[in-house]
């Protein structure tokens, strides 16, 4: 089962437009980050949430992160830009983030560690579903 049908089984649904695109572009963000997965949690941590994004990569229950927090860790301005690019506003996809970001973190990292070969070949193995339709 590829990551993107893992993470949607996990969220309860199907494997629509709309889901595609936002786990796109939280793939995206995985992507933009220069150590990938690293890049994101050292980013996170960076933030103080070292402990919450601890959580997501390690096995067991995942900390909750708010969407006020996901805006200040990845910047208002990149909230706007994704926001306006999937049609939604800003605080509707900081929400939707919050609850799919330590999702994604956590079943990137089943064995709860970082393994940036098997999270590189994952995230292409989405992208590629996504754009080859």
């Amino acid at each position: 089962m590829d990551i993107l049908n893992t993470v949607t089984s996990a969220l309860g649904g199907g494997k629509d437009d709309s889901q595609s695109d936002l786990m796109g572009t939280i793939m995206g963000l995985i992507g933009e980050q220069s150590g990938g997965l690293n890049g994101l949690i050292q980013q996170f941590s960076s933030k103080g949430l070292g402990d919450v994004v601890s959580s997501w990569v390690r096995t067991g229950a995942n900390l909750p992160i708010s969407a006020e927090q996901i805006q200040d860790i990845l910047g208002s301005d990149t909230i706007s830009n994704l926001a306006s690019k999937l049609g939604m506003d800003s605080d509707s996809l900081s929400r939707q983030l919050s609850n799919l970001i330590p999702q994604v973190v956590d079943k990137l990292t089943p064995d709860g560690k970082v393994s940036e070969g098997d999270i590189l070949s994952q995230g292409m193995n989405l992208i590629s579903g996504l754009f080859g339709k």
